[in-house]
This record gives structure tokens, C-alpha cells and sequence, in this order.
């Protein structure tokens, strides 16, 4: 075996856990391939969070094992914690779940050196933070952290924190570290990220927050942007804001989970806030942060969304003006207090209220845009695509540089946004 190919389903934490395994498999002498062509090894971190994404990870397994019956097939992350033994159908030499990824190596030579089918799936109960690394990762300018994991929230439609465990948080000094380590290497961009990033630090003994990770790795000189991941809106004090406010190296673009705009939805599916202390939350930010860039996830269809508990998210997006959201339609996962919820929604409702509040979602995140016309910012240039530079600006809006010589790319530059273009704008040079 010399080679192997990887494919990530889901989320940021996947994506790093992925990038921590490749750099394993190319210390151990492997070589990475792309996915789409020939390799001795594939690994696939799966996803579970939704049916959708049950059905696309186990797609992609069966779909590999007939193109490459010859090869081996690795099954990790959600799907395989939760499916454990059961995936052995797919024909999987080893399914390892959303812990000892740091051992997927020497766990795969196992299984193929004793011709036999390994499920190396732990319980989580206890776990602590995996302390995987990365050193890189596919984009040249802009780097994912994982810095926290599981969560302990229990809300009643979600599989998570069956498949992720309890909460547990990597040690401020391992943050700055790797940090320091990625800048170094050229990232000018560091996302923070967890399963629940707002819990950060609650296990650890000295009781470390999440301004404190952020702090420590604003202080590197080498990092010149600091992005966050998902936040609670419960986080977003007047006091946190205003912490925030003193960092100029941390984007305001704040990605805080909303679900539904409905207090009743909310108290339905046990979130730890309502539509007042959401909208609390957001004039909080924007109170420091005038030009924040808002972004959420939205669930509809919940059972027993009303047309009027509807009505209220749409509201709330078009209130907030959210510079971009992400729609998914109620999908029951076993296993939860949701699935078995009265009032469960027919598949054509939740998809025409998807198609309604994407369409909502465009129309908030156009008049987002809109108001940046003219105005300065500054762009990180990190693609180029048939000859010119694209990046994006604080607030993650994208941004052409049409003007840009390629070898721009991986600079911070200045400038004027002038127009609107599909999917974000145009920005002209002032230096």
C-alpha cells in the first residue's frame, strides 16, 4: 500500500480531523492521492448530522468499493461512531469513530497484515481531547484550528453529542502552539473551531474561556486574522463584544446559531435561548461591530412548526439581515427526543419552507452586499480562477480583484468595493 485518498463529509472539525490524518499517512511514507483517481487507500469521514448525510457518506463507501474492490476503505468520524460494527457490510477494513484518528495508521496495517475487519469504535463517555495536529492544509492562505469537542446541550433533535461525547477542550498552551507553528508556515488566517466552540475551556482545570484562546492566539505576530466558528448567541455579552471589539485581528463575521426564529420552536427542541435573546445577542455585536457580517444555520420543518412559528423565522432573517444562512429541512435521527415528537411535518412541507427561507437567505445576503458598495475593506487574495484573484474580506464577503496581478495572491490588499458580481463583489486596489 503507497497510496491513499481522503474525502470529508460535513463540517470544519471534520475537515481538520481529516488534514490530521493525511499528515499522518504521509509521515508513515504514503503517498496522497486525489480522490477521484486510483489509490491503495481511501478514507472517508463521515457525517451523520442529518439523513442526508447518512446517505451520502454510505454512497461514497459502496460507490468506492465497487470502482476499487482491490483497495482499502477506511470509514471514520460520525457515522462510524454511531454505525459501528453494522458498517462492516460495506466492506471497510477499518471503521474508527471520532476517536483514536492519531493511531489510523498502525490501526490499518493491523487489520490488512491479519486479513481481517476492524472496528476500533470507543465509547465516549470518557474520552479526552485527541490531541491531533496539523502542520497545513489545502488552502494556501487561511487554516482551520480545532481547539474544543463534543458538547453537552442535549437538544432534543440532535445525534451530536452521542457521536462527538461530552465536552472537552485542547490546553491553551497546545492553542498557541499550533497556532504559532501554522503561522509560521504562511497562514495569515486562523479559524477557530469546536462542536461547541462557546463551551471552550469549561473541563479544563484552570477554567481557560473562549476569550482566552483568542487572546492567545491574537497575541502571535505572525497571524493577522483570527475567524470563529459557531457561536451561542448566550456568549455574545455586552461584556464578550466589547473583549472582542479590543482584538482588531478577529473578523466581524459572526456565525451564531439560530435554528428558528420561533421562541415555542426553540423551547421545543431544548435550546439554551430565545428569539428576544437571540436578537439580544446580535444588538450586542453590532452595538461594536457596526458592519458585522451575521451568518446561522436554520432548521425548518420541526415537528409542529406552525405556518405562524414559520412566519416568525422569516421574520427574523429578513430583521437580523443575515449576510448568509444555511437551510435544512428536519431530518429524525434516531435516538432523539424529536424523532418521536406528535406534529411530524410531510417531506413536501419542509421542502417548500427550505426553498422559501433560501430564497429569503439570498435576498438578505444581496442587500448585505449592497451596503458595502463603496466602501473600504481589505481582502485576503487566496484563489485564482481564469486569471483573476478572488478572496475574501473580514466580514467573508467574496471578493474579485480583477485588478490584482497573480502574484498577489496570499496578501492582504486593500480595497474599494465598486460592484456587485454572482456571489459577492467587486474590489478595486487603493494601494
Amino acid at each position: 500500500m503507497n497510496t491513499v485518498a481522503f474525502h470529508t463529509l460535513g463540517c470544519k472539525v471534520n475537515q481538520y480531523d481529516t488534514q490530521a490524518m493525511l499528515e499522518l499517512f504521509r509521515a508513515a511514507g504514503y503517498t496522497v492521492v486525489p480522490f477521484d483517481g486510483e489509490a491503495d487507500i481511501y478514507v472517508i469521514n463521515t457525517c451523520t448530522v442529518t439523513g442526508t448525510g447518512d446517505r451520502k457518506s454510505l454512497q461514497l463507501a459502496r460507490r468506492i468499493r465497487r470502482e476499487h474492490p482491490d483497495s482499502e476503505l477506511v470509514l471514520t468520524g460520525c457515522l462510524a461512531q454511531r454505525g459501528g460494527e453494522a458498517l462492516k457490510k460495506t466492506g471497510a477494513r477499518l471503521i474508527l469513530g471520532t476517536q483514536r484518528r492519531g493511531q489510523v495508521v498502525e490501526l490499518l496495517e493491523q487489520a490488512v497484515a491479519e486479513g481481517v475487519q476492524l472496528c476500533a469504535v470507543e465509547a465516549l463517555s470518557a474520552a479526552a481531547f485527541e490531541p491531533l495536529r496539523i502542520t497545513s492544509q489545502e488552502e494556501h492562505t487561511r487554516a482551520t484550528m480545532k481547539i474544543q469537542e463534543g458538547c453537552g446541550n442535549h437538544c432534543t433533535y440532535c445525534i451530536i453529542p452521542s457521536v462527538r461525547g461530552p465536552i472537552r477542550s485542547r490546553a491553551l498552551q497546545d492553542v498557541e502552539d499550533e497556532a504559532r507553528q501554522l503561522s509560521e508556515a504562511g497562514y495569515m488566517e486562523l479559524v477557530l473551531t469546536g462542536i461547541h466552540l462557546t463551551s471552550y475551556g469549561r473541563d479544563l482545570p484552570e477554567r481557560p474561556t473562549l476569550l482566552d484562546a483568542i487572546r492567545r492566539v491574537h497575541a502571535l505576530p505572525g497571524v493577522a486574522r483570527i475567524r470563529l466558528g459557531s457561536l451561542e448567541p448566550t456568549v455574545a455579552t455586552p461584556e464578550f463584544a466589547e473583549a472582542l471589539a479590543a482584538l482588531p485581528k478577529v473578523c466581524p463575521q459572526f456565525h451564531l446559531a439560530l435554528q428558528s426564529g420561533s421562541s415555542t420552536v426553540l423551547a421545543r427542541m431544548a435550546r439554551r435561548y430565545n428569539a428576544d435573546m437571540y436578537r439580544e445577542a446580535v444588538a450586542n455585536l453590532r452595538r461594536v461591530f457596526p458592519l458585522a457580517a451575521f451568518t446561522s444555520d436554520i432548521l425548518t420543518g420541526f415537528p409542529g412548526e406552525t405556518a405562524e412559528e414559520f412566519a416568525e423565522t422569516r421574520a427574523m432573517i429578513r430583521e437580523v439581515g443575515f449576510a448568509r444562512i444555511h437551510v435544512f429541512p428536519f431530518s429524525p435521527r434516531e435516538g432523539t427526543r424529536a424523532a418521536v415528537m406528535p406534529g411530524q411535518l410531510p417531506n413536501s412541507v419542509k421542502e417548500e419552507r427550505v426553498r422559501i427561507l433560501m430564497e429569503d437567505g439570498q435576498e438578505t445576503a444581496r442587500r448585505y452586499e449592497e451596503s458595502w458598495l463603496g466602501r473600504e475593506s481589505t481582502v485576503l487574495a487566496e484563489e485564482l480562477e481564469d486569471g483573476v484573484l478572488y478572496g475574501y474580506t473580514p466580514e467573508y464577503i467574496r471578493t474579485a480583484l480583477p485588478d490584482c496581478p497573480p502574484e498577489r495572491r496570499g496578501q492582504l490588499i486593500p480595497v474599494t468595493l465598486t460592484d456587485l458580481i454572482p456571489g459577492g463583489m467587486i474590489g478595486r486596489p487603493t494601494k
